[in-house]
């Protein structure tokens, strides 16, 4: 299958090129003022949440004076966030995954994403309008008359989240339908390799991508089924949680994105989500970046002994000695009590300097456990609950 467009099989040297000019104007658009070498420089800017998001557009409803232009829609996530949409090709990025899938001009999709208030139908539409498919706009629910329509206008392909489709199939099936779904483009929740495989062994290949409401397409998956590849229209970074600092390649971490789209200009903006860098490009031919989907959330804030413990509080007390390169808090029980060790790895330093400065910034005593400089495991964690509740 030929790609989507000539971005996706770009050298790395020009892709960091164009990438970096698109950045400068983006961080323009934003009213941020920086001086850019290289895409390494972006790391220096404040990352962005969604409590911040959620703040700012209190004080200026609705986008909190980011910077919008060329929108058609406006839409609400939980929180409530709204979030702006436009209706030029492709504006959501979608098309690039839906191509991945399989899904073009021969194709009906059943779009099965919400339509009410939510971004993700209009999302799809989207796609498959980049990718000239036909669409059934479905929406969630009412899964007797799905089967009627999806018989009725001939579907063949399905968007939607993982598992739906697993139950539109067995209310065809007993309902005597036989069905021409044989492509799934799905997200929105985690694609089991159980339930992957019970739809190839009914015929549909099934390929899934990672999307958020604020920023459209992340990664999407190829019929390589190795990894995830970046979109084209996104720079990410994995940075280790709490923080705004970039991992070492193949570290778990939190994924941080700045989008290129010029109508709205996130930029470093933090999904919550973990994930880590693979090694190489995709054996598709796509040359971008791949991530390894998702992996966990970013936000482990955890109480112990009645006190939340934050990652940003972890990044704090790494940052306050020069000679620690990471720490780890673990929360376990002793007997009915809360216990908390704090491992530390530093090449020296004073025990009791850092129980002091765990006291100061985690406002608990704790257990210290200094450890060498790349002990502890590469997984994302800085506060590990190991705490049983049955």
């Amino acid at each position: 299958m030929s790609n989507f467009d000539d971005l996706e099989t770009r050298s790395a040297d020009a892709r960091a090129a164009d990438q970096l000019t698109a950045l400068r104007a983006q961080l323009e658009r934003a009213g941020i003022e920086a001086e850019l070498t290289g895409l390494e420089d972006l790391s220096k800017q404040p990352v962005l949440r969604k409590s911040d998001l959620t703040e700012w557009q209190k004080a200026k409803p609705p986008f909190g004076g980011i910077n919008v232009q060329n929108i058609t829609h406006v839409f609400q996530s939980p929180g409530p966030i709204y979030e702006p949409g436009g209706s030029s090709h492709d504006w959501f990025r979608m098309g690039r995954f839906l191509h991945a899938a399989g899904l073009g001009a021969d194709d009906i999709v059943q779009n099965c994403f919400g339509y009410h208030l939510t971004p993700a139908g209009h999302m799809f539409e989207s796609g498959a309008r980049a990718v000239g498919a036909k669409v059934l706009p479905a929406g969630v629910g009412q899964t007797e008359l799905q089967v009627t329509a999806a018989r009725d206008v001939g579907t063949t392909a399905y968007a939607g989240t993982p598992d739906y489709l697993k139950i539109i199939l067995e209310k065809a099936d007993e309902m005597g339908v036989t069905l021409n779904i044989t492509k799934a483009a799905v997200g929105g929740g985690a694609l089991f390799p159980s339930l992957r495989q019970y739809y190839i062994d009914r015929g549909i290949s099934c390929l899934q991508c990672y999307a958020t409401a604020d920023i459209g397409n992340i990664a999407y998956e190829s019929a390589a089924m190795e990894g995830m590849i970046i979109d084209e229209g996104v720079i990410v970074e994995i940075v280790t949680p709490g923080t705004g600092d970039p991992v070492t390649p193949g570290e778990v971490g939190e994924v941080v994105v700045t989008t290129l789209n010029p109508d709205y200009p996130l930029i470093r903006f933090a999904t919550g989500d973990l994930s880590a860098i693979m090694e190489g490009a995709s054996p598709c031919g796509r040359t971008n970046m791949r991530i390894k989907g998702w992996m966990g959330r970013a936000d482990q804030t955890t109480k112990i002994k009645g006190m939340f413990v934050r990652p940003e509080q972890v990044a704090a007390l790494v940052a306050h000695h020069a000679e620690v390169s990471k720490a780890r808090v673990v929360a376990s029980r002793a007997g009915e009590q809360d216990v908390m060790t704090v491992h530390i790895e530093s090449a020296g330093g004073d025990k009791d300097a850092y129980a002091q400065s765990v006291a100061q910034l985690l406002k608990l005593k704790g257990e210290i456990v200094v450890v060498d400089p790349g002990t502890l495991p590469k997984d994302g964690l800085v506060i590990e609950d190991q705490r049983t509740y049955d």
